[in-house]
């Protein structure tokens, strides 16, 4: 193992990585000598089954734009370096291979061609494609790659298992023609799915989206001081997202459903992984699907892009019933991502190491709590027992013991630990500035900081230099020096979203940015929604100060659906509803208009007036009225900083 190391006198001019510090390597070390390697089921339950690799290195939109890399990750295939935790290495490596995969003769699954896995399931005359990946485009390569090995069958029915984007957004890839050749296929999803899918990716879309750039490592270079996966897969695909409304709904435990002779028997496990999601058992193969409860990591309770916390206790308890209703018959078990578990007896040892860790961090936090300490102590005191940290699927790749005993706190109590001194602190900006004159100033701060880089304190250093960096946010020695800090807790990170989150935060303070993620195409999801999502996906977007003294009374009539709305701009809020929301209040604008139009409007309302010109819409009154909601909402910002200070007036308008 190299021995080099940096110290803030010798950084990169450039803002070229450094290498890991003699600390780190010593991390490294002790943590390689401790890690469970004689378990090596793992390493043939990745490869087992495989039929084909690949075919083409890239996968491409219709611009010729790259929306996912097989080359990208071939550095993997080297030893462990220096700076990659060895366990995270390993998971990396299991993650990148890719191909068509025989789960069990007549269940396959492409695995290796987006964060997640596409499943299908052969029938009497076609095949049921499960979960089919995050971007149109990489699920058109998967589809056709089994279809190179398995010969065409049409598509004869649809599962999305959970609201996640990448367990639905490239179900448009399956076809040629679009959403109309699939308007006959079941589409079945666990109750509650379009809900949640839109407030997950629409309403909060923008924010979780730039999180998601930090927590994926998006911005980052694929190789072993940047990103080497995200401990659920290798990455995100960059495609067209889009989004068919499911016609079959799975509303209880215990509900079956044939589709094209395959027999299925569902468990709703909502409130688990995802707020609406499904298990389902497959009695003629059995094969039992546990969409994202059950996984070769430790899961997240809070994610660190962002979404409500998840339930603890009744993930344990979901997998309970999972063991109960079908362990005894399930001779191999397949989630969303990772690989499968071959057995009976293995299925039920795996789903119970998995269970008992959600049920100890749930009950431990507790107790914890009910001693009195907060949520960094208890992230700082919990450790799992060792016949959990001996399991390499329970380890922290992509949620992790310390973030998810504190999303168990938030749950339970909130935000607010309890101590007044934290009931109403400044925030960062005027915080920082504070502690700065406190300390001394600026430069005092920083000479005591590289002081404790150079003893390996870097968790001490991020978190004394922030405050430096929110008061001289151009403070080019504070930032460098906090980015090498950053750098360097990256690199022994073992879970692979803090890892990315640590190793982007450097790169925004040494060069800005990351951009924000390319998507081909847009506008896939808005098709999808209701007319009351859509027009709550406006109202999230006006900007209240400036709509507090305006006021508008719409009337939206979609001929295509047979539906009206009313919208009215009051005190600052958008409000809508069928009939006319606010009483008294008389329309002063009638548009008639199809719902394809209506889409683009909400994408853009500043752009109505085309629509008008083009004919698309025909007006009855005065469009001032327009005009005044137009000019009041924003287009969402998707390249904020995270780490260093926001400019709160900053987001555009629609104008």
């Amino acid at each position: 193992m190299s021995t080099e190391q940096s110290t803030p006198e010798s950084r990169s001019p450039d803002h070229a990585p450094n290498p890991p510090s003699e600390h780190v390597i010593a991390a490294h070390r002790r943590a390689a000598a401790a890690l469970p390697w004689s378990n090596r089921e793992d390493l043939a339950d990745a490869e087992r089954g495989l039929l084909a690799e690949p075919e083409q290195r890239t996968v491409t939109d219709d611009e010729g734009r790259t929306v996912w890399d097989f080359e990208r990750y071939r550095f993997l295939e080297a030893e462990p370096p220096d700076s990659v935790h060895p366990s995270l290495w390993r998971q990396a490596r299991l993650l990148a291979r890719a191909g068509l995969f025989e789960v069990v003769p007549g269940v396959y699954q492409v695995r290796g061609f987006d964060l997640s896995n596409m499943t299908l399931v052969e029938g009497e005359r076609g095949v049921v494609v499960v979960d089919p990946l995050i971007s149109v485009e990489t699920a058109r390569a998967a589809f056709e790659l089994y279809q190179r090995y398995r010969g065409p069958r049409p598509i004869t029915g649809v599962v999305f298992t959970h609201n996640h984007v990448d367990h639905f957004g490239g179900v448009l890839g399956l076809t040629v023609s679009g959403a109309r050749e699939l308007a006959d296929v079941e589409v079945i999803a666990p109750e509650g799915f379009t809900e949640h899918a839109v407030d997950e990716n629409v309403y909060a879309g923008p924010v979780m989206s730039r999180r998601a750039g930090f927590m994926y490592g998006s911005g980052l270079p694929a190789d072993p001081r940047g990103q080497v996966g995200v401990g659920l897969g290798l990455g995100t695909s960059s495609g067209r997202v889009s989004l068919i409304r499911p016609n079959v709904h799975i509303e209880r435990t215990g509900q079956q459903h044939t589709v094209d002779g395959v027999r299925m028997v569902f468990q709703l496990v909502a409130d688990t992984e995802a707020p609406a999601e499904l298990n389902f058992h497959l009695p003629g193969f059995a094969a039992l699907c546990v969409a994202e409860t059950a996984t070769h990591t430790q899961h997240n309770l809070g994610t660190l892009r962002g979404a409500p916390v998840r339930d603890a206790r009744a993930w344990a308890r979901a997998l309970t019933e999972t063991i109960r209703l079908f362990g005894a018959d399930s001779e191999v078990l397949f989630a969303g991502h990772h690989w499968p578990t071959w057995s009976s007896e293995r299925v039920v040892r795996f789903l119970g190491l998995q269970r008992d860790l959600y049920t100890y961090l749930h009950d431990q936090t507790l107790r914890l709590m009910n001693r009195g300490l907060g949520p960094a102590e208890i992230a700082e005191t919990l450790e799992l027992p060792e016949t959990l940290r001996d399991s390499w699927h329970a380890r922290g790749y992509y949620g992790s013991t310390s973030h998810n005993v504190k999303a168990v706190y938030q749950r339970y109590v909130g935000w607010f630990d309890g101590n007044p001194a934290n009931l109403w602190p400044h925030p960062p900006a005027a915080a920082a500035t504070r502690y700065v004159r406190f300390m001394g100033g600026s430069g005092n701060v920083l000479r005591m900081a590289e002081r404790s880089y150079s003893e390996g304190d870097y968790r001490w250093v991020v978190e004394v230099v922030n405050h430096v960096v929110h008061t001289e946010p151009d403070n080019e020695r504070a930032r460098l020096l906090q980015a090498d800090a950053l750098e360097q807790l990256g690199y022994g990170a073992e879970n692979a979203t803090w890892r990315n989150f640590f190793l982007t935060g450097a790169a925004e303070l040494r060069a800005g940015g990351p951009a924000a993620q390319p998507r081909s195409g847009g506008g896939g999801m808005l098709a999808a929604l209701s007319l009351p999502q859509l027009f709550e996906s406006i109202a999230v977007r006006v900007n209240g100060p400036r709509a507090a003294r305006g006021r508008a009374h719409i009337v939206w009539e979609v001929e295509d659906e047979n539906v009206r709305r009313h919208t009215v701009l009051s005190n600052g809020a958008l409000v809508h509803d069928e009939s006319n929301p606010v009483p008294g209040s008389a329309p002063g604008l009638i548009l008639r208009l199809r719902r394809a139009v209506l889409n683009r409007i909400a994408a853009r309302p500043a752009d109505f007036r085309e629509h008008v010109a083009s004919g698309d819409v025909r007006v009855e009154g005065e469009l001032a009225a327009l005009e005044t909601l137009a000019d009041v909402v924003e287009q969402p910002r998707r390249d904020f900083p995270v780490v260093t200070p926001v400019d709160a007036g900053a987001p555009e308008t629609g104008r």
